[in-house]
Order: C-alpha cells, then sequence, then structure tokens
C-alpha cells in the first residue's frame, strides 16, 4: 500500500477517534434492539402497515419477513431522477419474490442546478443538500425497517441521501441509480456555442438549439460534473451493486442491475449478513472515495460535500487530506471537461470499474474494506451484463484500456498527480480544479477587479471592460451570504477573454463545481468575505498571484498595508436581495447557522 495513502488514514482515524467512537456506540445502541414491528405498540404497527395489501401485512407481523424502505428522489423535472418512477413498483415486485415487503418511507427534493443557474433558485442548491439529509431521516424515522433503498443521483441528492442514511447507521443501506442519458451534441461543441452566445456572435435560437441537443432525453447529464461524480464515488464506497453507475435507463440491463439491489439490500440485514452503512462507511472507504475522486477529475464540489458526508459518519477530514492524496493519485481518466469524451464513452473504455482495479492494483486504494456486495472493494473492479436468465452477470475487464484517450492505467497516466489543488495564502483557502486547465495557465497573476454578484461581472464583460489580464473576484457569494451559487454563468465570458490571449484568473468564495472547465479559477475562497475572510481586503487594482504549481493564493500587497486595510461590507441592498424571493426567507436560518465551505458546509452541527 502506497505511503501517503496510509499516512492519511491514519491522521484521519487519530483526529476522528471521539467522534468515530461515540458514532458508532450510538450504532450498537440502536442495533441491540427488537425489530421494529416487534418493539412497537399494536396502534403503531397498524398506523404503519394500514395501507398495505393484506398479504404483505400477514409478511411483516406474523411471518417477520424483512421489511425494507424506499427514499427516492423522483420527479420528472429532472432528466436523471424521472426514471425513478417505475422502480417502486419493479422493487417491490422483486421483494414479492423474495419473501420481502417494501413501502416508500418518503421523498426528499431533488432541484436541478441546470435549470437553476445563474438565478436566484440557485441560492438554495446548496441547502438543498441538508433539506435532503432532514427529509431522509424523516423517511426513516418510521423506524419500522430493516434496510433501505436510496434512490438518487444528481449534485445535492446523493450526498443528502448519504448524510441522512448516517444518521441512521444502523440501518444497511443500498444506493440504487438510474444511469446517464445517451450521448447528444458533444460537451465541447455546446461550449463553443456558449462561447460564441457571450460574444454576441450567435443568437438565443442556435443557443437553445445547441443546449436542447446537449441535453435531450432520461439520465443523467453526460459531462463528469457532480452528478456523475457522485456515482464513481459510490462505486468506490461499494454502495452500489457493483458497476451499477453509468448503465442507461432504459437498458435491459438497467432494471436487472434494480432488481439485484433489491437482493443486495436482503442479503445485509440482520437476518444475513449484517452490514450498517455506518460501519461500511469507515476511515479506509472516506479515503477510498477521496482518491476516486482525485484518479478522475471529478467535481470540486465534493471537497464540500464529502466532508460533511464524513462528518456525519463520526470522521473529520479536511483539504489538507486531499491536497496530500492528490500528490499521490495519478490521473486516470480525461471526461469532458477534462477531455472530450462523456461518461458514455468512459463507461464503454473501462468505468468506474478500470479506476477502481487499476488503484487497487496500484495499492492507492483499500480493497479489504466492507462493500454492499461482500467483505471486499474487489467485484467493484467487475463489468456487469445481462445473463441468460435475465440475471446480472459479471467479468473480468480486459488488461488494456477500450480508449487511450478516456482511460489509462495506473503505470501510464495522463499526470502523474491528481485533478485537484489546494490553494493558500493571505486571501484564505481555496481549492482548484487543475485537470482541466491547460498547463500554461496554472500561474496568473494580474490586476483585480472585484464584483459582488456575477451579473456585475457579466455587464463589464459585455462593457468590454475586462479586455486585458485580469483575475476576476467575485465575492460574497459563500454560504452565509447567500448559499453559495454555483457561478457558471461566468465561465463562457471568461473563457472568451482567455481565448483572446489574456491571463485570466476567477478568484471566489462561491463554487464552480464539475464543470469549472478550462478557466483557472480559485473557488470555495475560506474564510467568505461575508465571515471576516480576507477576500473582502481585495480593492480593485491589487495584483493577486494564483498559483496552481506551488498552491498559493497571495494578494501581493505590503504586509503592513494588508495588516492595516479594512473589510469591505455588503450592501444593505443586497443584503436585502438574497435574502428574499422564491423561498430564500425560510433558509434565513440555515444561512446564519451554517459552517465554512472547508467544514463541509453542514448547518446541522
Amino acid at each position: 500500500m502506497n505511503q501517503t495513502l496510509l499516512t492519511v488514514t491514519e491522521r484521519i482515524r487519530q483526529r476522528s477517534a471521539a467522534t468515530r467512537s461515540a458514532y458508532l456506540a450510538g450504532i450498537d445502541r440502536m442495533a441491540g434492539r427488537k425489530r421494529g414491528i416487534e418493539r412497537m405498540g399494536c396502534a403503531n404497527v397498524a398506523h404503519a402497515v394500514a395501507a398495505m395489501p393484506a398479504n404483505d401485512k400477514l409478511r411483516i407481523v406474523a411471518e417477520k419477513a424483512p421489511h425494507l424502505a424506499i427514499i427516492t428522489s423522483y420527479n420528472d423535472m429532472l432528466s436523471a431522477h424521472q426514471p425513478y418512477e417505475v422502480y417502486p413498483a419493479l422493487i417491490r415486485d422483486e421483494a414479492h419474490k423474495q419473501g420481502a415487503t417494501v413501502q416508500v418511507a418518503g421523498g426528499v427534493p431533488a432541484m436541478c442546478d441546470g435549470v437553476t443557474q445563474g438565478f436566484p433558485g440557485m441560492e438554495l442548491s446548496l441547502f438543498s443538500r441538508d433539506n435532503i439529509a432532514m427529509s431522509t431521516a424523516i423517511g426513516l424515522s418510521h423506524d419500522v425497517f430493516d434496510a433501505a433503498l436510496l434512490l438518487g443521483i444528481c449534485d445535492k441528492i446523493v450526498p443528502g441521501l448519504l448524510i441522512g442514511a448516517l444518521h441512521f447507521g444502523h440501518l444497511p443501506c443500498v444506493f440504487v441509480p438510474a444511469g446517464p442519458m445517451s450521448s447528444g451534441l458533444p460537451n465541447n461543441e455546446k461550449a463553443k456555442v456558449r462561447e460564441k452566445f457571450a460574444q454576441g456572435l450567435v443568437g438565443r435560437d442556435e443557443l437553445l438549439k445547441a443546449e436542447s441537443a446537449a441535453y435531450h432525453g432520461a439520465g443523467t447529464c453526460t459531462f463528469y460534473g457532480t452528478a456523475n461524480s457522485n456515482q464513481m464515488l459510490l462505486e468506490a464506497m461499494g454502495l452500489h451493486v457493483p458497476g451499477a453507475a453509468f448503465v442507461h435507463p432504459h437498458d435491459p440491463l438497467r432494471e436487472a442491475l434494480t432488481r439485484e439491489a433489491v437482493r443486495n439490500a436482503l442479503a445485509i440485514t440482520h437476518k444475513m449478513r449484517y452490514t450498517p452503512i455506518g460501519r461500511l462507511v469507515d476511515e479506509r472507504v472516506i479515503v477510498n472515495a477521496m482518491v476516486a475522486l482525485l484518479a478522475t477529475g471529478g467535481s470540486t464540489n465534493h471537497l464540500i460535500h464529502w466532508v460533511a458526508v464524513a462528518r456525519a459518519a463520526g470522521i473529520i477530514i479536511d483539504w489538507s487530506d486531499f491536497s496530500e492524496l492528490s500528490g499521490m493519485t495519478p490521473l486516470l481518466s480525461r471526461v469532458y471537461p477534462n477531455g472530450a469524451a462523456d461518461v458514455n464513452q468512459f463507461q464503454d473504455a473501462g468505468g468506474p470499474a478500470f479506476v477502481i482495479r487499476e488503484l487497487m492494483d496500484a495499492g492507492l486504494m483499500y480493497a479489504d474494506v466492507t462493500s454492499v456486495a461482500g467483505d471486499s472493494l474487489r467485484p467493484f473492479a467487475r463489468l456487469p451484463s445481462l445473463g441468460e436468465g435475465g440475471g446480472v452477470v459479471w467479468q473480468d475487464l480486459a488488461p488494456a484500456s477500450g480508449d487511450e484517450a478516456v482511460v489509462r492505467t495506473a503505470a501510464a497516466p495522463f499526470s502523474p498527480t491528481g485533478g485537484l489543488k489546494l490553494l493558500d495564502g493571505n486571501l484564505g483557502r481555496a481549492v482548484i480544479k487543475t485537470s482541466a486547465v491547460p498547463d500554461d495557465r496554472h500561474i496568473v497573476e494580474a490586476p483585480v477587479r472585484i464584483f459582488s454578484c456575477q451579473d456585475s461581472m457579466l455587464a463589464a464583460f459585455k462593457a468590454g471592460e475586462l479586455e486585458r489580464d485580469v483575475v476576476v473576484v467575485v465575492r460574497f457569494q459563500g454560504p452565509q451570504a447567500n448559499g453559495m451559487p454555483e457561478l457558471h454563468k461566468l465561465t463562457p465570458p471568461l473563457a472568451v477573454l482567455q481565448g483572446k490571449g489574456f491571463k485570466v484568473a476567477l478568484v471566489t468564495d462561491g463554487r464552480m463545481s464539475g464543470a469549472s472547465g478550462k478557466i483557472p479559477a480559485a473557488i470555495h475562497v475560506s474564510p467568505e468575505a461575508l465571515a471576516g475572510g480576507p477576500l473582502a481586503k481585495l480593492r480593485d487594482g491589487d495584483v493577486v498571484r494564483m498559483d496552481a504549481v506551488n498552491g498559493d493564493l497571495l494578494a501581493l500587497v505590503p504586509a503592513a498595508e494588508w495588516a492595516a486595510r479594512e473589510l469591505a461590507t455588503i450592501t444593505p441592498e443586497q443584503v436585502e436581495e438574497n435574502g428574499h424571493g422564491l423561498g430564500r426567507e425560510l433558509f434565513a436560518g440555515l444561512r446564519r447557522n451554517v459552517k465554512s465551505a472547508e467544514e463541509g458546509a453542514i448547518s446541522w452541527l
């Protein structure tokens, strides 16, 4: 095993000793109780099963059959979650075949960042994660279940479901994905049309045509953003049926994998091989997820989300852990935005199974961990297919990549280090996704132009005020200020400026997510400006150095002058704007109580 992997894991284990011990003690207390139906009073039981068919009531009460919960994020607003409409009936049918029963215990909200991008609704996006966690807890709080199936895919939904499930750590849990949409307009061609629109070279009709050709059917978006990074990480954590992540929603294999998820969940209940999620997700499993993220150039959002996920299991990680692991993790895949391929091409080239096999064989990922498929992660290094009887069979991968432009071996990676970098300096701590940024753009030093909202930056771009080397600073975009929205509307104009030969970078306490692309962007700056972070000390014209090679984020201002500067403040008008309209009033308590981005933007501690 790689020594850095072992060292970081041990550091996490020691740091988390008290919180993890308390968490595991709680699991043991809950697991030691009688089953829900046996423990509850008759009125409680009657309410719980009132709407169920008589045969199911008999199975639960008299036969003491295993009883599964479904927590679903189904809605038909999200292309990724629309396929879940038929899953409860499918799951119920398979459970009946296995002598078990199922109830949909609850639904969770699932919003689409692609719809809300650049609009006030995006300011609810990050907080929706903790809302989903709470909704998961409410569904499971009926406390009559032997295991849970968690149906979710996209950006905040999987982390929220996982956080919620880990607060019921005594329950065995299996995640059930639905797969990506078929390939449409290639992502790099879509990006070119966006840049042309930003320059006024094409109109809205052509832009809408391109976007509709890219996002055109059921399934997740096909770029490697947060949603698809979620699926990669769940595979690396052993929480899926092996190989389930990237099978199309309408492929016959998808139904077989979903039925297999029911059988997996039943196999890890108390009656069988008891595998509660809170024990499955230990320090090694969290590190496996971190390494998988780095090896695939995954979403920067997970430097927030997986800090929160780990904390839900009593495990404490930080960005220094990510940075140290990044130094030892080879980049094994190039999927848009850090390559031309989409996730379907990634899957065809070997996908998560290839990456996981390579990392395990190179001693860069723990294989001897518990998963929903057994006492090893090795099953996740095989590919599923449809067997003659309609069930799932798994096959070994070929030794070589199916496409070396998309996936490579650990012996011949795209880069010897991972796709994310920690930046530190007198402006605070931030992260940058380097895997998609050209090497000659990893260091940018230029005067800053400061904005306190993305719309004012876009207005300056349209007015031609940014036609120079510039570090664009968009501050007061952190969790406390306005819920830390993603700032994707900034990517096309910044790409235009970079394409003209200017040295351009973005520095923000907001987010850019897994689709941040080729623009060097220091994001998630912590502490945020509203919380007194040094980003609030910057003034227009200051020179900033962003150095992704050495890990620096510096305002090149004399130390005495920097120390004496007062913090800029947000205007009363912007405070009002950030807190009202489209339901934002309801999230005031979360804005007041939320922790920093590096602490996972947690609102529940």
